[in-house]
């Protein structure tokens, strides 16, 4: 089914929009896959799955000053995106693309009542090309899938994430940067490849007492090999006629990889993703969960927010105080002691509920734990006579 057909009705005037397209600044902004094989390397689809998985592990959640609360956004942010898949499956895979591709795609699915069109879900998108184009003074997308349908979506109703955005006016930049880095790993490979065949192979070095052609000193080779080299040689003992003047063992010596220079090209792969070896690994503490969220998944999360947000909801609605807003619980990280003084001294202040308390210690909600609590030795300062001054600089 064409994607036309599922997010946006068709009107006389999309299919006249061929005909009048203009290209931005006469020339067409283009987007497309070009990977590399970049998904296809342990280490750099490792360090794609850590961003990923921590992404999946956020919540979408729907925040509105209205009456009107809108559940079926709400159950559709925090739990189904769509039809096809649930909210952690949906940020993963979006997350993914993200990296893969510095350019992530969403598309709304929408619904029809009275009112008009308003998106009811969100469906993340792989297509094989994307252009960008302008009629009548607005953008439209024209994405074409793997299968080679095309559909037509106008821009402002689309998500679009982007990293490394420089030269373009709406696409990140592709991962060539990373090229060289990949070529290290292939070639470091291969060499590693390579060099245990060799050692596994070569056991002896043999010269030949007289000239023969090649398909004499073959059948003398492979006589010996199978007399000598096999199984069936109980005795230990080698045993060769004058056709070799020489015969010289080779003493094999396992291939080690230079530790440093392995390191440097795995650095590389960290620094690029900005993701640790420790969190490669799951060794990380709650400082490095922490320096890892504020520095890659905090910034993805705002910008996931301001994008869904804006493909929502009109600027009416978003002045209105409509809004959607990623959220994480990243205490569930940290050790006990940082989750007790976190629970102690913000529940006894009536900062937090003891069921948000008890979130952050992985437990159920109990009834009644919804009302915000304060200790009584807490009054308001006038109440003892004490006056609060600012100390004047």
């Amino acid at each position: 089914m064409n994607l036309l057909d599922l997010f946006k009705r068709k009107t006389a005037r999309t299919a006249e929009i061929y005909k009048y397209f203009e290209y931005v600044n006469g020339y067409s902004p283009v987007f497309s896959t070009k990977n590399a094989g970049l998904y296809e390397m342990e280490l750099t689809r490792a360090a794609i799955h850590v961003f990923a998985n921590a992404v999946s592990k956020l919540k979408m959640e729907f925040f509105s000053s209205s009456t009107d609360f809108r559940e079926d956004l709400r159950g559709a942010l925090e739990f189904r995106p769509n039809a096809d898949t649930d909210s952690a499956k949906f940020l993963y895979r979006l997350a993914t693309a993200y990296l893969m591709q510095n350019n992530a795609f969403i598309v709304p699915v929408v619904d029809f009542d009275e009112w008009g069109e308003r998106v009811v879900g969100y469906r993340q998108v792989l297509p094989s090309s994307l252009q960008i184009i302008r009629d009548n003074g607005r953008l439209y997308v024209q994405m074409t899938d793997n299968d080679g349908r095309v559909s037509v979506l106008e821009y402002a109703k689309i998500g679009h994430l982007t990293q490394f955005q420089y030269e373009n006016d709406y696409f990140g930049a592709d991962n060539r940067a990373l090229e060289h880095t990949l070529k290290l790993i292939e070639t470091h490979n291969s060499s590693i490849e390579t060099a245990v065949k060799n050692s596994a192979t070569v056991r002896f070095l043999a010269k030949v007492a007289n000239k023969f052609d090649d398909k004499v000193i073959k059948r003398a080779r492979d006589a010996f090999a199978e007399s000598n080299l096999t199984a069936d040689n109980k005795s230990g003992l080698i045993v060769y006629d004058n056709t070799f003047a020489d015969f010289v063992p080779i003493n094999s010596t396992p291939y080690t990889v230079d530790t440093a220079q392995l390191q440097l090209i795995h650095q590389n792969i960290y620094n690029y993703f900005g993701v640790s070896e420790n969190m490669l690994q799951n060794k990380f503490s709650g400082d490095d969960y922490n320096a890892f969220y504020q520095g890659k998944i905090e910034p993805f999360a705002m910008r996931l927010g301001l994008v869904l947000t804006n493909m929502t909801f009109s600027a009416a609605e978003v002045a209105a105080g409509n809004r959607i807003v990623i959220t994480n619980n990243n205490l569930l990280t940290a050790s006990d002691k940082t989750k007790l003084e976190f629970s102690t001294s913000l529940v006894d202040r009536g900062i937090i509920t003891p069921n948000e308390a008890r979130a952050v210690w992985g437990l159920k909600p109990l009834e009644g734990g919804d009302s915000r609590i304060v200790r009584r030795d807490y009054i308001p300062a006038e109440l003892l006579g004490v006056e609060l001054t600012e100390t004047p600089t």
